[in-house]
């Protein structure tokens, strides 16, 4: 019996378009649906979590999903949101890619059980690689006029914008080159639903349109809203690029700090969207944040239920653990258990000097520790001064003047960490 899908995504806030007829299509029997993901990278990055999602819940509700790498449209360049072409990858590059993806795809689909709606992998430079130009044109240019395909936003947008490079040829038939790969999904695979970001709408429904005119059928198309944040910023962003899904890109304590850090606005929405905690659980979560929005009910949810997702329940565990550290009574002794990956992560950007082991043969003074070492502060007088002051730790630990760091006290047996006040740290790593 199959679960009302387009009914789920509608009270999460995730259908921006959907096709006349499609829930009723879907009601019907087990239906297959694509998505298409981007191999430019080794890594999907949170701004591709919406149409996961989307698979995800397809497969829920006892459907097919059908995750389509484009190893072909990615040696294009989708026009759709961008300014510029993009770079051009080999087959190598992007077969290792399809790999990584599918990877992290398998955290959300099933892939493996050998269930009738287990999930397909396609890769669509497999059945247009062998497409010569001369055949493409025939048999499928042909089918949409040159008006159809500048009625379209994505060629709108790019050929009124303010680059003076305009649109490439290639580009322009990015929407030909997608719209025959749902022909050829619904051919060869039963798929008869792509979905997408609302961007992507124009490509989607060009593939409705080769289906009809060429397979003499019907396709259906379902995107979901663009995910923006309340304060106007890009989601997805940190302050260091993309937020990645790979835990060597963006370590999983950054991952769950992302989510952690989220407004009360868009940790409401978002609990909706990249969760799978049903409407009841929500609601209640929702109701006792409600003005106890200091507790972060909601933000905590959040993170852990995508970073448990994502990395998985002992990746959650450490990035907790490491989140609670700078907050903690027990901090000094939390912070030695600390792996040195996490413990580099929580205190990045923190500035830092480079010491010899051998200057703590026989211990290092902190108050040279704090000032003619490292110069984390200006003089040996000032160091005296904030030691008189109780504001220096060590470690998290206050210490006094006389003091004396051991390389027994470094972190990972590598590191020391030094602070005046709560706020002002430094970081000695040993070399």
């Amino acid at each position: 019996m199959m679960k009302n899908f387009v009914q789920e995504l509608q009270w999460r806030g995730m259908i921006h378009d959907v096709m006349p007829q499609t829930e009723e299509h879907l009601m019907e029997a087990m239906r297959s649906a694509y998505v298409g993901f981007d191999p430019t990278a080794d890594s999907l990055h949170i701004g591709n979590l919406v149409p996961i999602m989307l698979l995800a819940h397809f497969q829920r509700a006892g459907h097919r999903p059908v995750a389509l790498v484009g190893g072909a449209t990615g040696m294009i360049g989708d026009p759709s949101g961008k300014s510029s072409e993009r770079n051009l990858l080999d087959e190598k590059t992007l077969r290792h890619n399809q790999e990584c993806v599918r990877t992290q795809l398998s955290q959300f689909l099933d892939f493996t059980s050998g269930a009738e709606n287990e999930a397909v992998m396609v890769n669509n430079y497999d059945w247009m690689k062998e497409f010569s130009f001369l055949d493409f044109i025939r048999d499928v240019g042909k089918h949409i006029t040159v008006n159809y395909m500048m009625a379209k936003d994505s060629v709108k947008n790019r050929l009124s914008g303010e680059s003076a490079d305009g649109m490439s040829f290639t580009e322009f038939t990015y929407q030909l080159v997608q719209g025959y790969d749902f022909l050829h999904l619904y051919q060869n695979n039963d798929c008869s639903l792509q979905m997408g970001g609302s961007d992507q709408w124009g490509n989607i429904t060009t593939g409705t349109e080769l289906i009809r005119r060429i397979g003499g059928g019907k396709g259906y198309a379902l995107t979901c809203p663009l995910i923006t944040k309340s304060d106007g910023s890009k989601f997805g962003k940190s302050e260091g690029g993309n937020v990645w899904l790979d835990a060597k890109r963006t370590s999983p304590y950054k991952f769950y700090q992302y989510w952690l850090n989220t407004s009360d606005e868009d940790a409401a929405k978002y609990i909706k969207i990249f969760t799978f905690l049903n409407q009841e659980e929500i609601e209640a979560l929702l109701e006792e944040h409600s003005g106890q929005e200091h507790r972060k009910t909601l933000q905590k949810r959040l993170a852990k239920e995508v970073t448990i997702t994502v990395h998985g329940e002992e990746a959650f565990v450490k990035a907790e653990e490491a989140s609670n550290i700078l907050f903690s009574k027990t901090a000094a002794e939390d912070i030695k258990k600390v792996d040195e990956e996490t413990f580099l992560s929580i205190f990045e950007g923190v500035p830092q000097a480079e010491l010899s082991r051998s200057e703590f043969e026989n211990g290092l003074d902190v108050i040279g520790a704090l000032a003619e070492k490292t110069k984390f502060l200006k003089s040996n007088g000032e160091a005296r001064r904030a030691l008189k002051e109780n504001s220096v730790s060590v470690n998290f630990v206050k210490v006094q003047e006389g003091f004396m760091i051991q390389e027994s006290d470094l972190i990972n047996d590598r590191f020391i960490l030094v602070q005046r006040g709560k706020r002002n740290k430094f970081l000695i790593k040993v070399i």
